[in-house]
């Protein structure tokens, strides 16, 4: 098996540090989410797909998500995306507008919400599945205490703001302000770009596993 195939090239058009896509309108996402029970914010916790210890106490409501952690080809919608679809839309295509895709495709969204206090701890999004798309963050609740480490430098995101992140180097993000923080994060590629030449050999090597 050749070295491409155990390990995949990460996608040439995505950040190696960030990449500021412009303002959002994230009044009426923001409002939404405030009325969030906590009970609700339990219980998709409990049930969401993308349960990492590096998360740590970082809750997660999760609109999409892909099928396969080796493939961002395939993803399904779950069962808080019809209710929350005609707020979510608005924002996701404005964070985009610049990347000009003619098919692009949302693999994973979802809301993050990290306690005052709380931390994500340093990694690498390691799952084949994330080499791809681009990874974006819409922040809708911060506060000037909350520190995020991408591309070899710290940043502080405010809310409004749309920003590409490289989350195929170490990143991690620490919260210490006084308030929660809430991010809109997904993941966006274009359909129509030509699939790397290392997909098709890997699936089949994961396959044969």
């Amino acid at each position: 098996m050749s070295h491409a195939v155990l390990s995949p090239a990460a996608n040439p058009r995505k950040t190696t540090s960030i990449r500021k896509l412009g303002p959002v309108d994230i009044a009426a996402l923001r409002a939404a989410v405030l009325a969030v029970p906590e009970h609700v914010w339990d219980a998709e916790n409990a049930n969401k797909p993308n349960k990492f210890e590096v998360l740590d106490t970082t809750r997660h409501i999760v609109f999409r998500f892909i099928d396969n952690p080796r493939d961002w080809r395939g993803s399904h919608d779950c069962p808080a995306w019809p209710q929350w679809r005609g707020v979510l839309e608005p924002v996701l295509a404005q964070a985009v507008r610049g990347f000009d895709y003619g098919r692009g495709i949302f693999p994973r969204v979802m809301l993050a919400r990290m306690p005052r206090g709380g931390v994500i701890h340093p990694h690498i999004d390691t799952n084949p599945a994330a080499k791809w798309p681009h990874k974006i963050h819409v922040p809708l609740l911060t506060n000037v205490g909350v520190v995020s480490f991408f591309g070899g430098q710290e940043h502080h995101f405010p809310a409004g703001g749309a920003v590409e992140v490289n989350n195929l180097g170490p990143h991690w993000v620490h919260n210490r302000g006084d308030t929660d923080r809430v991010h809109l994060i997904f993941e966006y590629y274009d359909a129509d770009q030509p699939e790397p030449s290392w997909l098709e050999p890997f699936l089949l090597a994961g396959a044969a596993r």
